[in-house]
């Protein structure tokens, strides 16, 4: 079971290794939004929605 799961996400692994990179800022980012997202509850401006995003 474990082999399967390093054969689906071996080339990740190695990139953490050879570059030290993660997904890290991936995550963080996606947590914000959903942070945003639970705080408002809907949006229905779009460009205020990524407006307060990256601000």
């Amino acid at each position: 079971m474990l082999w399967l799961l390093v054969l689906n996400h071996y080339q990740t692994i190695l990139n953490y290794f050879d570059n030290r990179s993660t997904n890290a800022s991936a995550e963080s980012f996606n947590a914000k939004i959903k942070a945003f997202r639970s705080k408002f509850r809907g949006v229905r401006n779009v460009e205020f929605f990524l407006f307060r995003l990256t601000n």
